[in-house]
């Protein structure tokens, strides 16, 4: 782990406070932070939050062969893995020295304590036992992952229900949780442990620290214990020189902190448990608050609907009547709707003059064109008397003049489409509509 470092006035600052019994989250030197548990939806999840430190933990089974110096007994594994998600200094997919240790104390207290009947695992003995796998995983660092990791193994152990077997001669068989029932873990104590941290060589001593005081601190105590006052494990790190009577008196804040830590366990095992018995809400679902937008329950509301044609009926004769729509008989328009009176025919009529007056004025333009080219023509062929040679097969394209050879500097080209009538473009322009409306 590659915690950023503190500066030299956060360390002043901390220890400053630690000297005059003073803590960041205001409490005092012996106070635990507040413990949450929550459930999931299968046995043997849950999620422990000490403070703002979380560590998820879920547990597993499996048949498998036992080890061949213990026929007669199960298997327990346990592994805890940290991931960047926690902490910006956690590395992933890297066995770090703080990880190790961790996985050795638990490993500690709770194999090595014998919290767990490891006999009760055995189905067949030499051939077949329960496997019994806890998972742990860091969700978020604020201090003293020992104690939330160790709290959140033993709660996950007691909640997880494995399947029930039988055995008739050499057939095992699993049965699912439809057919009977599962069957919880033989679990004979619960070890807890409870953190200690030292400062100014075991002057000061606090109670679950947190990732800060962590960083300061000169050494670590950590004592696994029951709520019958064995101690299950001890473990000291750092470079502080512990006395007899430190010792003693952790010991004896060991044992009132976990007598408070397994009764809240216990009770909040006994509540899951009523809440699945009763078909309320159990597991993370009730961390979804009520009231909420996240709510998926709403109170109903009583609606009454005996009346509702009545009512309707009073309110239509009370509307006023609708106004009437004034309806335009002009050419060219026409009217379709609920009290509104159709006028097709108009419409019809008035295409029909349309289309009459646009003929006559298209035939009255085509004379005045034929008109106008025939006099222009004739004027040319009257001012050459014979000489010129005028070739114009349409309107569009230009006329010629061919001198004879005698001339040839005598040549000029006309274009009639570059000069236009005002009538013709009239009816370019009406023929043109006509057809966009077609």
């Amino acid at each position: 782990m590659k915690a950023t470092p503190l500066s030299n006035c956060e360390r002043r600052f901390l220890l400053r406070a630690i000297q005059e019994k003073k803590r960041l989250d205001g409490r005092q030197c012996y106070d635990y932070r507040n413990i949450r548990v929550s459930f999931g939806a299968d046995r043997g999840c849950c999620i422990v939050e000490l403070g703002r430190t979380r560590v998820l933990a879920q547990v597993s089974c499996e048949l498998v062969p036992p080890k061949p110096n213990r026929p007669t007994e199960g298997v327990l594994f346990f592994n805890l893995e940290f991931s960047p998600m926690a902490a910006p200094g956690l590395e992933p997919g890297r066995q770090s020295e703080l990880l190790v240790l961790l996985n050795r104390l638990l490993e500690r207290c709770l194999r090595d304590s014998k919290c767990i009947d490891t006999e009760s695992l055995c189905i067949v003995a030499g051939e077949k036992v329960w496997q019994i796998r806890l998972d742990m995983h860091l969700l978020n660092h604020d201090g003293n992952i020992t104690d939330a990791a160790s709290i959140a193994g033993i709660v996950a152990l007691c909640h997880f229900r494995r399947p029930d077997v039988s055995v008739q001669g050499e057939e095992v068989t699993v049965y699912t949780p439809e057919e009977r029932d599962p069957v919880p873990l033989s679990i004979h104590h619960m070890p807890i442990c409870v953190s200690f941290a030292f400062f100014h060589q075991g002057t000061y001593l606090l109670v679950d620290p947190t990732e800060r005081e962590e960083r300061v601190m000169d050494g670590l105590l950590v004592i696994a214990m029951n709520k019958h006052h064995e101690i299950c494990t001890i473990q000291s790190s750092g470079v502080v020189m512990l006395l007899q009577d430190q010792i003693l008196r952790c010991s004896k804040i060991t044992a009132v902190k976990v007598s408070e830590i397994t009764e809240l366990i216990q009770k909040a095992l006994e509540n899951d448990q009523k809440a699945r018995k009763e078909g309320r809400k159990f597991g993370f679902a009730e961390s979804i608050p009520n009231q909420r937008i996240t709510t998926f329950k709403m109170e109903s509301a009583a609606v009454d609907t005996s009346d509702v044609e009545e009512q309707a009926g009073e309110i239509i004769a009370k509307a006023d009547p609708p106004a009437e729509v004034p309806v335009l008989h002009t050419p060219g328009t026409a009217q379709i709707g609920e009290g509104l009176e159709s006028s097709w025919g108009d419409l019809e009529e008035s295409e029909k003059e349309e289309a009459a007056e646009e003929e006559a004025e298209s035939e009255a333009a085509a004379f005045e064109c034929e008109k106008v080219e025939t006099e222009g023509t004739s004027t040319l062929r009257e001012t050459k008397s014979g000489e010129p040679i005028v070739l114009s097969d349409s309107e569009e394209e230009e006329v010629v003049i061919l001198e004879p050879q005698e001339l040839p500097r005598k040549t000029r080209t006309q274009s009639s489409s570059k000069q236009e009538n005002p009538s013709k473009k009239a009816f370019n322009k009406r023929r043109r509509k006509k057809r966009t409306s077609r």
